[in-house]
């Protein structure tokens, strides 16, 4: 009876692990070109010619900071006078810390200033588009966080895109006590929020049949898979073959994608959040502009929402109206 019973057990856990197994198999990556491609042929996808000339400013020197796993992440510090916050600029998905060269200079001065490049990232990553598991990042914020901040020292964190995910996620999570304030620019609060349009306007191809297989494991302990590609980004071919390309994430681990966005309840991610500023682009190729303040109000009264006119997805980092703002957090936190 107990032996037929097991039999029985192994052979209920047996069925959702094949299925899980058969959803991962059925569908891979399909590589820089076909991502590119689609771009290419006018599918969607972010304007990356609507970056002003200017914001290719003289790049930022990077040091090594090391992690609490020994992991050095190529940082980019301009020091701040004393009392002054310290302001962490978290990148979107895909580039580096180097999309915030032109802004940090234009703030030197206003605060201790910090960018990474978030694990994964940059030229020259340990792993490129990996971490070792999930929540993996905020650990690396909280790193740089105790590197940087001196006593006192109000602590304000900013991100673009999924880097503004990424700090939402932070504020729900273990070391969310540590941000005194948030900056969020056109923030990604999860594929199915209100705030965000199919595919993020064609810029993120997921790889669904994998994910949910992915799910389905993580939801019974199995990790051995959680490196496997589950998502791709549409970088148009004038991206990658340029100078600079050599910095593009083309494609993301399941553990690392989950890692840079809110938790799938968001809403409680978003409840934790500090008082925060949020800036989106009235023409935003990824998200919906006029989503984001009845999502978001529902659940914290602690946010103010500004869309900037004439700005999109990328170039939204440009605009003065946001380093205006960016100045008035500073001197609010301090």
């Amino acid at each position: 009876m107990i032996r037929t019973a097991l039999i029985v057990l192994a052979s209920a856990a047996a069925v959702p692990a094949a299925i899980a197994l058969g959803l991962i198999a059925s569908q891979g990556p399909r590589g820089a070109a076909a991502s590119a491609g689609g771009v290419a042929a006018g599918q969607g996808g972010l304007a990356f010619d609507r970056l002003p000339a200017g914001a290719e400013a003289a790049p930022l020197d990077t040091a090594p900071v090391t992690m609490r796993d020994g992991t050095p992440l190529a940082t980019r510090h301009l020091p701040g006078p004393a009392g002054a916050p310290l302001l962490i600029l978290v990148h979107g998905s895909g580039w580096d810390g180097s999309q915030f060269d032109a802004l940090a200079r234009r703030l030197e001065g206003a605060a201790e200033i910090v960018v990474p490049d978030l694990r994964g990232h940059g030229l020259s990553p340990r792993r490129r588009g990996d971490v070792d598991h999930v929540g993996q990042l905020e650990e690396d914020l909280a790193d740089l966080i105790d590197r940087f901040r001196a006593p006192g020292r109000k602590v304000v964190l900013a991100g673009h895109s999924s880097g503004g995910g990424l700090v939402v996620r932070f504020a729900g999570g273990a070391y969310g006590a540590a941000m005194d304030r948030a900056i969020l620019l056109a923030p990604f609060l999860q594929h199915d929020a209100p705030t965000t349009r199919p595919g993020s306007g064609g810029w993120a191809r997921p790889l669904t049949r994998r994910i949910v297989g992915l799910s389905m494991l993580n939801a019974v302990g199995i990790h051995a898979l959680d490196h496997l590609t589950a998502i791709e980004f549409a970088f148009p071919p004038e991206v990658l073959e340029g100078p600079q390309g050599g910095r593009a994430t083309q494609a993301y681990s399941w553990r690392l994608n989950l890692s840079y966005a809110p938790r799938r309840d968001w809403r409680a991610d978003v409840a934790a959040l500090p008082p925060f500023v949020l800036a989106v682009g009235a023409e935003d190729e990824a998200f919906r502009p006029e989503a984001y303040r009845p999502a978001m109000s529902e659940v914290t009264d602690r946010g103010r929402y500004v869309v900037v006119e004439g700005r999109g997805h990328l170039d939204i980092i440009a605009a003065p109206e946001v380093e205006a703002l960016i100045r008035e957090v500073l001197a609010d936190a301090g």
